[in-house]
């Protein structure tokens, strides 16, 4: 079975809850009642590949405490294999939370400086944990997990990834682009450079790849990314593909539902092209099967949809070889 391998890192979400305030707290801003989850785009991702039947491993660090524990067993429970979390004594995941100001729009605090997800190029676990990236058909990440780790670990995991290449594994990165995770642009337009031209397949945007490239034209921020394949999506539920023999432009099918919650659409969006490609599918079959998917977690609230709004298995071309992506 074709498999995945997924790196990243999950964080404690806390979310401020609908309806009132606690005891002693007042209205808007300053207070009120907060639900307690988890969050993080290539874990999402994870497990919508997961749910699409693809067989795929989280990479990450956690700590040994309960909330740690907490999210191990709830990826294990929806099919994302956890064997190789790695799990650091003393340490905690990241938390962020999300305020809405009086008007309903959202607003993020982060704490995760000294999460454990950030120590996993820089630990004894690390050489195996890399060298294990050979043994799948397809790793991906994303911009915000190459955020995280600081120049030398970048290189490590970029240098591990060159290495699974040689031996057929297939590069997927996503430009997942949160200025707050960068010291500045020009850093990340450095780290996104090395990401386009070590990549077999890019998943981009035009929210992300303008706040990089302001003034920019399509055109133009296409021809920034060398990747043999390139989805990249419009502001409007349109995608333009760049693939090996040709080019297409994919229009999402009209919305039949009002959208609810545009979290997570772009991590669906991945695991749906990601799963198609897997299965033999060809690029714009992919693409068309990625705008299905995200247009259907967009009506849902949250980043996971429940599991029976996901839509009906379709049958594709046998293809469990590291070629199938190809």
């Amino acid at each position: 079975m074709a498999s995945v391998a997924c790196i990243g890192e999950c964080m404690v979400e806390l979310r401020q809850a609908q309806g009132g305030q606690s005891a002693g707290q007042s209205s808007g801003q300053g207070g009120g009642l907060y639900s307690r989850g988890f969050g993080g785009d290539t874990l999402n991702t994870a497990v919508y590949l997961a749910r699409l039947e693809v067989k795929v491993d989280y990479f990450t660090a956690l700590g040994d405490d309960a909330l740690s524990e907490e999210m191990v067993a709830a990826w294990a429970a929806e099919g994302v294999g956890t064997r190789r979390v790695v799990r650091l004594p003393g340490k905690l995941p990241g938390l962020y939370m999300i305020q809405l100001d009086a008007k309903g729009e959202r607003q993020f605090f982060h704490w995760r400086d000294s999460a454990a997800a950030r120590r996993l190029m820089d630990i004894p676990e690390t050489e195996e944990i890399l060298n294990s990236l050979m043994s799948y058909d397809i790793i991906y990440l994303s911009a915000i997990t190459l955020s995280i780790y600081d120049p030398a670990g970048r290189e490590r995991l970029f240098a591990a990834i060159k290495r699974a290449r040689l031996l057929g594994t297939r590069f997927v990165f996503d430009t997942n682009f949160r200025a707050r995770g960068w010291p500045d642009r020009d850093v990340a337009r450095e780290v996104f450079d090395a990401a386009f031209a070590t990549a077999d397949i890019v998943l981009t945007s035009t929210e992300d790849l303008i706040a990089l490239y302001p003034g920019e034209s399509h055109d133009q921020l296409m021809a920034r990314i060398p990747a043999p394949e390139l989805v990249f999506r419009l502001a409007e539920p349109v995608s333009l593909l760049r693939f090996p023999g040709g080019t297409s432009e994919i229009r999402a099918e009209p919305m039949t539902k009002p959208v609810v919650d545009t979290t997570a659409a772009g991590d669906s969006f991945a695991a749906a092209y990601i799963a198609a490609r897997l299965a033999g599918s060809d690029p714009v079959e992919a693409a068309q099967a990625s705008h299905r998917l995200a247009s259907l977690v967009i009506c849902y609230p949250g980043a996971i949809i429940p599991g029976y709004a996901m839509p009906p298995k379709k049958r594709h071309r046998p293809a469990t070889s590291r070629q199938a992506t190809k």
